[in-house]
Order: C-alpha cells, then sequence, then structure tokens
C-alpha cells in the first residue's frame, strides 16, 4: 500500500545516488555508543546459524562477531566499501531508488537489516514487500537510524519530518505493507557538564518488525 505521495518523494539532489556514492567513506556515521546499542539489539534478536541481509550497507555492519551465522549477504552501492566488509560471504550492488525489486529467492533470509539508510528512499512500499517476500516465516526486518543524514540526497518525508514522525512514517510503511506491528526502541544519551562527553550523542530510534 502506497504510504508517500509524489511530494514527499522528492529530493533537494535528484542525481544519481550512484555518483554521490562512487567515493568511498571509511567513517563511521555514527558514534559509538549508538553502534554499542546495535550490535546489542542484533546479539539478542538474531538467532545463530541464520541468513542475514545487510541492506544498503558499508564497510561495517556492526553484526557481533561471536555469533555463528549460516550466511551473510550485503547490498550497498560502493564496491570499495562493500569489499572491505569481512562479515559478508557475498554483497551486490544496486539503486533501491531506481528499481526496488531483490535479486534473492522467496523465503531465503532470516533477518534484514537497514542502518541509517531508510531516510534515503523514495519507494519505502515497493522495497517492504520486497523484504517480506525474501523473509523466511517470522522473519525479522530490523531498521535502526538517528538523527543524521547527507540531507540533500534525504527526500522531503525525512527532511520535513520531526524524530517522532519519523518513526510514525517507518512504522506506517511496514504495518500497511506486510508487517506486525514492530516494536519500538529509542535511547537517548544524557551528555553531562563534561564538553567532551557533551559532543558525539546521537540518539537511536530503532524498529523490529515480524513478517506477517
Amino acid at each position: 500500500m502506497e504510504v508517500l505521495n509524489n511530494y514527499q518523494r522528492k529530493k533537494l539532489d535528484e542525481s544519481n545516488d550512484e555518483e554521490f556514492y562512487s567515493e568511498p567513506k571509511f567513517v563511521y556515521h555514527l558514534d559509538a555508543n549508538f553502534r554499542h546499542y546495535l550490535s546489542n539489539i542484533y546479539k539478542n534478536e538474531i538467532s545463530d546459524y541464520s541468513t542475514v541481509l545487510d541492506l544498503m550497507s558499508s564497510w561495517d555492519s556492526y553484526l557481533p562477531e561471536e555469533k555463528k551465522y549460516k550466511k551473510v549477504i550485503g547490498h550497498g552501492l560502493n564496491k570499495q566499501e562493500l569489499e572491505k566488509n569481512k562479515i559478508f560471504d557475498t554483497f551486490w550492488i544496486q539503486n533501491f531508488n531506481l528499481n526496488q525489486e531483490i535479486p534473492l529467492d522467496n523465503e531465503s533470509v532470516d533477518y534484514c537489516l537497514m542502518v541509517a539508510a531508510w531516510q534515503y528512499l523514495q519507494y519505502p512500499e515497493n522495497l517492504t514487500r520486497e523484504i517480506v517476500r525474501i523473509l523466511s516465516n517470522q522473519g525479522k526486518f530490523i531498521i535502526a537510524f538517528s538523527n543524521r543524514a547527507f540531507w540533500h540526497k534525504a527526500p522531503n518525508i525525512w527532511t520535513i519530518s520531526t524524530e517522532e514522525e519519523r518513526i510514525k512514517y517507518v512504522r506506517k510503511v511496514l504495518i500497511t505493507n506486510g508487517f506486525n506491528e514492530p516494536k519500538i526502541i529509542k535511547k537517548f544519551n544524557q551528555p553531562n557538564l563534561n564538553i567532551f562527553n557533551f559532543l558525539s550523542k546521537d540518539p537511536f530510534y530503532c524498529l523490529i518488525a515480524t513478517k506477517e
């Protein structure tokens, strides 16, 4: 079911995303607290010997190394970044704003991950239905994001919304396109008066949805 209108799908920079991501970015876009929360969620949510798909990924997937995986599949837009991600068994490159069809078999994935990436999707409804198709029975979709983005590459729905509205928007796309009511996790680090701790405190938002 469609959730967005044409205006909400538009973004400031409509040039091909592959151009923007052509140069590798070997940096952490999220702070250590955020990465720690995320790895803990993966530790608790992902069963051993599962097939995991990390969509719109980079050179680090934040997956706990002590887990045993059946297979970890990566997807993204920059080949050099994906090649550097040592946890991937295989990966492919695809621009989801041009083509939302995922080249994987029905029910072939147990967990689908998306970190700091939903904010760039112009057709999240189509992609969500594809994720439902490829997820196994009771498969989970784990989406995490903060309040950061390359704003010129994010569609209007993201840039004009408050942080709370963004959670509601992601939830609406999920529950209208094949997922059960998601579990929502929010964490905020209270900065203390120490100037060094005051910097770099990313809010953490995560939605965990199970296939209907």
